[in-house]
């Protein structure tokens, strides 16, 4: 599967995930901080939920895509994933992704492409992450537990392409739901 090359350099040990904290998530991560303080982050969490349910109610029943964000048009999961966006708007399903490049993209391009309708759940990151043009309706979120949230809540279905520690992020969490039974009709 070609690959974009990360401009940056793989990162040691000592610096594992510290090239892209904000100040934010670095007070996220000192550990219990006052209950002001926690109240307040809660707050913001809550305000992001409601946020993105009335962004996304009325997107009717969607199909989240899954996948990298660093594969170029040339590749082949990429031609793939337009073909699958096609085929889900054409049942009249919405296609829902991450809202990104690579998969994500092709996903919601092959929507576009046919009249579907195509949404993106995106990710504030301090670099990379944009939101596709091919988006009808998109939401950007702060926190991934929310947005994997909105990506579970309004899918009847889901779709796996390759990807990386995102992407497995996601699928884990829904298999998950699916295995427990926190989300039902999946087996």
């Amino acid at each position: 599967m070609p690959e974009r090359p990360d401009p940056t350099p793989a990162p040691d040990a000592a610096t594992w995930g510290k090239r892209t904290r904000s100040p934010e998530e670095e007070r996220f991560l000192a550990g219990p901080r006052t209950r002001g303080f926690e109240f307040l982050r809660a707050a913001r969490i809550f305000a992001e939920c409601i946020y993105g349910f009335r962004r996304l109610h009325r997107v009717g029943p969607a199909v989240t895509v899954f996948g990298s964000a660093r594969l170029d048009t040339d590749s082949p999961y990429y031609a793939l994933a337009r073909d699958v966006g096609r085929r889900i708007a054409a049942l009249d399903l919405a296609v829902m992704t991450g809202g990104g490049p690579g998969i994500m993209e092709a996903a919601n391009r092959g929507a576009k492409e046919v009249g579907g309708t195509s949404v993106g759940c995106n990710i504030k990151l301090p670099r990379e992450q944009r939101p596709n043009r091919y988006l009808d309706r998109w939401v950007e979120f702060r926190y991934f537990f929310v947005r994997k949230l909105m990506l579970v809540k309004y899918s009847y279905a889901f779709v796996v392409f390759p990807g990386g520690f995102g992407t497995l992020d996601e699928v884990f969490e829904t298999a998950t739901l699916i295995q427990t039974g926190k989300i039902r009709h999946f087996r």
